[in-house]
């Protein structure tokens, strides 16, 4: 009877144990990925001083350059507007009468704030099913994908940061039917972005240099 009673008690536990480690797992794993995500940059108005913070971002934006024809100050500067430069930022959530949370304005997620139908369409077109949004490589990488298509779609130049920002925020049918004209707070938007963009390009050509430089050369050489 005793040995019984133990039995059972040693399944009871068994279970208990089945049911908590999965959740410890879990919990252990989300710290670690808090923990190992990117900060913000410290300065973003300084273009070299958000890659000499994140070298890693450069090497990016140089892909992005060469695969796409991309610009790099022009993703860069839209990314700054969409996000900050957050990995997991969201819309605000939206509330009814002050206090009762009744969702976001849109499912756009992460550096690019792409939304999901449109990531979904450059994770076909581009074939990255392993792209995630909240990655700042795969963000600037659909950042570029986006611009590019802007061009074939609407005959927008790569480098013009003003009417760059308005497809990507109209949309590609959007900016075509004008839809930004009736948005002037929209209009004054694209025009920061593109000084901005502007200011980036100034920057990137003073310190392009010193970024195309390996760890090996920054190690003897500073």
């Amino acid at each position: 009877m005793v040995a019984s009673v133990h039995l059972v008690r040693i399944n009871r536990m068994k279970k208990v144990q089945c049911r908590i480690t999965p959740f410890l797992c879990c919990s252990v794993f989300a710290v670690v990925l808090s923990g190992c995500a990117t900060p913000p940059p410290k300065n973003t108005s300084n273009l070299c001083e958000i890659f000499y913070e994140h070298r890693d971002w450069y090497d990016a934006a140089a892909k992005v350059r060469d695969k796409w024809g991309v610009p790099i100050h022009v993703p860069m500067s839209i990314m700054y507007q969409e996000s900050s430069f957050k990995h997991n930022a969201r819309p605000p959530m939206r509330w009814f009468l002050g206090f009762i949370p009744y969702g976001r304005a849109s499912n756009a997620y992460g550096y690019s704030q792409a939304k999901t139908v449109t990531w979904d369409e450059y994770v076909k077109e581009a074939d990255r099913f392993w792209a995630s949004r909240d990655n700042f490589d795969d963000a600037i990488d659909f950042m570029g994908w986006y611009i590019s298509k802007s061009q074939r779609l609407n005959g927008i130049s790569k480098w013009d940061g003003y009417a760059q920002y308005l497809n990507y925020h109209e949309g590609w049918g959007g900016y075509k039917r004008g839809s930004y004209k009736k948005k002037a707070w929209l209009v004054q938007t694209a025009k920061k972005v593109d000084s901005r963009a502007r200011m980036y390009a100034g920057q990137l050509n003073k310190c392009e240099e010193d970024l195309k430089r390996g760890w090996l050369w920054r190690l003897f050489f500073g």
